[in-house]
């Protein structure tokens, strides 16, 4: 289940990694800070949706791949945009602020809210579950900025494909919630 569910903050992290300028020495920090908060939420959520309970049940299963859609789709449609700019090549950078990386996390991680609710008739296993998910989050996201890095040295518009990818990630997310994929 962690594995699946990092598959999301993988992606978005490959997406940071293709737009990186790699000799900046400033951005040498910022992928660990980018994993660590796609770590917590991913370890946080959970225990929100567990503690939600049956309250919320209907709530997130109709608006959370709605929202999650959204968020990702504004972000994918902003880079597209940036891609085709006049400034294209200045604009062609990570965008590090923590405002920008909570965001992503919780477009992320709105879909692992629901999984919180699956601990509800198991509450011994919520613990060891969230920690997994969290560090396997952290993990995955590391290394899908990697991934992002090596293929972001190829000669191709990577902050289109980046704003593509993130909006299939929403549509995914969609596609999953409201037909249950």
């Amino acid at each position: 289940m962690g594995i699946g569910l990092a598959m999301d903050c993988c992606a978005v992290s490959a997406v940071q990694g293709l737009t990186v300028d790699i000799h900046d020495q400033k951005n040498r920090p910022r992928p660990a800070l980018m994993a660590l908060i796609f770590g917590l939420f991913h370890t946080g959520m959970p225990v929100i949706g567990y503690y939600a309970g049956t309250l919320f049940v209907n709530f997130m299963r109709t608006y959370a791949p709605w929202i999650a859609l959204v968020l990702l789709g504004i972000l994918g449609v902003k880079m597209i945009v940036e891609s085709f700019s006049k400034h294209a090549e200045n604009s062609k950078k990570a965008n590090w602020s923590v405002k920008y990386l909570l965001m992503l996390a919780i477009a992320t991680s709105i879909d692992v809210l629901a999984t919180g609710l699956l601990f509800v008739p198991y509450p011994e296993w919520l613990f060891s579950s969230v920690l997994t998910i969290g560090l396997i989050t952290t993990l995955f996201s590391l290394g899908g900025y990697l991934l992002g890095v090596f293929f972001g040295k190829l000669k191709i518009n990577m902050e289109l494909v980046g704003g593509l990818v993130l909006i299939a990630l929403g549509i995914k997310i969609w596609a999953e919630g409201f037909f249950g994929l």
